[in-house]
């Protein structure tokens, strides 16, 4: 064969693969990868295993309670609700783990390289978080549901219609918070600063704030997620503003800290 006929081969070769488009998984394939690095890991498992646990033992106490203290009919959802506090912490470990885990072990080298687009990354990291976040919190509400029944005993009311809505809110709640903590911990990049991060602002701020009372501070904790979660998750009309605008306040956190977290990857890297 000659240098010419060579030559020609391999030139029709790379233009092929010129025409045919980049190579790669793309998104897709960046999901897929970070799913599979996802349930590679212990962590994950440990932290559903707990939710289930702490959402069981919570929502049978909450029902018991209503029932011993004689409160007023309530739906049956809002002891799933009431357990978000709780189990919410297990999902941002989760969400937290799947961007510094990397960092410690310093593989999010290899993950860049893979992918090299970084908005792509946290992305994948986001939505795979969120998806997990939005399924897990479905199964609580209805494991809490189930769980809270019988201790109730009459004191909870069964709404088709409004155990479906606080279902689907408390997997909505749970997905935007894990899609928060990916954001915070691309930020911040290492689990205590990302954990200290994500609990005072969820969990922490909200205290402080109602514990310190006055209408500025109280209008304040309005605004923030855990308190704008629970007004969209009880759905019960006493919230300051439509559960429509409490669902766009939880995006907007949720977007804000995701943009946080891009800006950094691209200045910093890895």
């Amino acid at each position: 064969m000659s240098t010419s006929t060579v030559s020609t081969d391999v030139s029709d070769g790379l233009r092929g693969r010129v025409e045919s488009g980049p190579a790669g998984g793309g998104f897709v394939g960046a999901f897929t990868s970070e799913w599979t690095k996802l349930w590679t890991l212990r962590t994950p498992y440990v932290c559903l295993l707990a939710g289930v646990l702490v959402t069981a033992v919570f929502t049978f106490y909450y029902g018991s309670i209503a029932r011993i203290n004689d409160k007023p009919v309530q739906p049956v959802g809002n002891a799933s609700v009431s357990s978000v506090i709780l189990t919410q912490f297990a999902l941002v470990i989760l969400a937290m783990t799947t961007v510094t885990s990397e960092y410690s072990t310093s593989s999010v080298r290899a993950s860049l390289l893979w992918v090299p687009v970084r908005a792509r990354v946290q992305l994948a990291k986001a939505l795979l978080s969120a998806l997990v976040g939005f399924v897990t919190g479905v199964v609580w509400a209805v494991l809490g549901i189930a769980v809270a029944w019988g201790p109730f005993q009459g004191h909870a009311g069964f709404e088709l219609s409004k155990v479906a809505y606080q279902t689907v809110a408390m997997g909505v709640y749970c997905a935007l918070v894990c899609v928060l903590t990916v954001g915070v911990s691309f930020a911040l990049r290492t689990a205590a600063g990302a954990m200290a991060v994500v609990f005072f602002v969820v969990s922490a701020l909200p205290g402080m704030l109602v514990g310190l009372g006055g209408p500025v501070l109280l209008a304040i904790n309005d605004y923030l997620p855990q308190t704008v979660g629970g007004y969209l998750m009880l759905g019960d009309g006493k919230a300051p503003f439509p559960d429509a605008v409490s669902l766009l306040i939880l995006l907007v956190w949720a977007v804000a800290a995701h943009a946080a977290g891009l800006f950094v990857l691209r200045r910093r890297d890895a």
